[in-house]
């Protein structure tokens, strides 16, 4: 809560200036829609009444273009709203002595090896795509995330099926830690998670839901590998604040734990801080989801590195 708080009053005299800043764009452009609208409509009834096939021609050629002009404005709008943002909210957390630098890339992703490696979704993910991709370290972690969207061919119909959407994170601890694994699983979706139980079975794996809190147990799965200290790993204070995140968001959340790496997923079904062009955007609540999202994560590692 601190945290947040903190968080608000840099929004308040940092982020909030910026936000004006793009909104006044946002606003011409707007206009621009508006006005090339009644434009078209005015080249459109000249068509009508020329009616002639050369005027015809040269007017829908000069129609593209200036579609294809309004088309790539909104696209740099949308290409410079999240990157000001999102650089913006990790000066805030890269402030902490504890983080060092952290960087953005818009096209970059998490390479689809890491997810494999996860363990938490058994999938060959022939569909694999991704954007938004955060580095960074915190003291002796380093990690890395990214927006992914992931799928597979259905072997009853011809389409793809879902798998995950979200945010999916990999932290790495600069020692080498207790050789093992562990995986957390939503208990409500344990249906779309038999192959992945399986496959974690098949490698010795076992359920240690005995030695979880109580509420803990009841939202999610946790299988470790057999001598495995899982009460050091997943810590009281890790439980409840994946307990916490879960019951305030709605979100699915999934960890594992393998040798000296983490590794997080956020369920997301929209796009975190894509800006409206008929909207404002000016809010925190809009950054605050965001930003909230990814204190989690990195918290999770800040346990880690503690509890290592």
């Amino acid at each position: 809560m601190e945290r947040l708080n903190e968080f608000r009053l840099f929004y308040n005299h940092t982020i909030h200036p910026e936000l004006l800043r793009m909104e006044r764009k946002r606003k011409r452009l707007l206009t621009l829609l508006f006005l090339s609208c009644i434009f078209l409509i005015l080249v459109l009834i000249l068509q009508i009444y020329v009616h002639i096939l050369a005027v015809t021609l040269i007017l829908l050629i000069f129609v593209g273009f200036y579609i294809a002009y309004l088309l790539y404005r909104i696209r740099a709008f949308k290409i410079t709203f999240k990157p000001n943002v999102i650089n913006l909210i990790l000066d805030f957390i890269d402030d902490d002595i504890n983080y060092g630098k952290l960087t953005y890339e818009a096209k970059r992703k998490i390479p689809k090896k890491d997810f494999l490696k996860s363990a938490l979704f058994a999938t060959d993910a022939p569909f694999y795509e991704g954007e938004d991709y955060i580095k960074g370290s915190y003291r002796e972690l380093t990690f890395e995330l990214s927006e992914i969207n992931v799928k597979e061919y259905s072997k009853v119909r011809n389409r793809l099926n879902y798998i995950f959407k979200g945010v999916f994170l990999v932290g790495v601890y600069a020692e080498k830690g207790t050789k093992g694994r562990i995986i957390v699983l939503p208990r409500d979706y344990q249906q779309y998670q038999a192959r992945t139980v399986k496959e974690f079975y098949f490698k010795g794996g076992k359920p240690v839901n005995e030695l979880m809190m109580r509420s803990f147990d009841k939202v999610f799965i946790t299988l470790a590998s057999r001598g495995l200290n899982v009460e050091q790993i997943m810590s009281r204070e890790m439980q409840k604040a994946l307990l916490n995140f879960r019951e305030r968001t709605d979100k699915e959340i999934y960890v594992s734990f393998i040798n000296n790496k983490v590794y997080v997923a956020v369920t997301e079904p929209k796009d975190i801080l894509e800006p409206e062009i008929f909207y404002s955007n000016v809010s925190f609540d809009l950054l605050r989801e965001f930003f909230e999202e990814l204190q989690l994560l990195l918290s999770i590692l800040e346990d880690l590195d503690v509890n290592n």
